[in-house]
């Protein structure tokens, strides 16, 4: 009897673990999800990478973030456009993204070289935000070389005064 109460005892308190860690690895994802979401505010992802962000003062439905931007880049460098990231962390796992965040190199305005700095956890964080929001829309405009004219809407950055 006493060793089926002890046997009985020990299962419930192994249950009660599991359930524990589960819960605590559900609030860790979703701690991770929510920094991540900051993160895409704060660093100014959704400036490029989601329509009207800007003009809209933020206030665009979570929905429609990080979907890309037909709104044109034009300087220098040609025209570029803000990449839709939900279809390009669809298209990587966790890891693929810490390489490719660590190694990108991109025309303006994309500050890349802040991205490549970003801590570690940071860049899963991101990278768990925008994989909870799902695949959605399609590839932003190709970049336009700079001798070719882009289809409006853009902003156009002036030559850089001479060194």
């Amino acid at each position: 009897m006493r060793s089926t109460l002890l046997a009985s005892s020990l299962l419930a308190l192994s249950v009660c673990a599991a359930s524990l860690e589960n819960a605590a690895a559900q609030t860790s994802e979703e701690q991770m999800i929510d920094r991540g979401r900051y993160l895409a505010k704060i660093a100014g992802c959704n400036d490029c990478h989601t329509a009207g962000y800007l003009l809209s003062e933020g206030q665009i439905p979570e929905d429609l973030w990080l979907l890309g931007d037909t709104f044109g880049w034009r300087g220098p460098w040609g025209t570029t456009y803000g990449a839709n990231l939900r279809l390009l962390m669809a298209a990587f796992t966790e890891e693929q993204w810490l390489n490719y965040a660590r190694n990108l190199t991109t025309r303006p305005p994309m500050p890349w070289f802040t991205l490549n700095e970003l801590h570690e956890d940071d860049l899963r964080a991101l990278y768990r935000f925008i994989h909870s929001l799902g695949p959605g829309g399609v590839p932003a405009p190709a970049y336009v070389p700079p001798d070719q004219e882009p289809a409006p809407p853009y902003a156009l950055f002036p030559e850089p005064p001479p060194q």
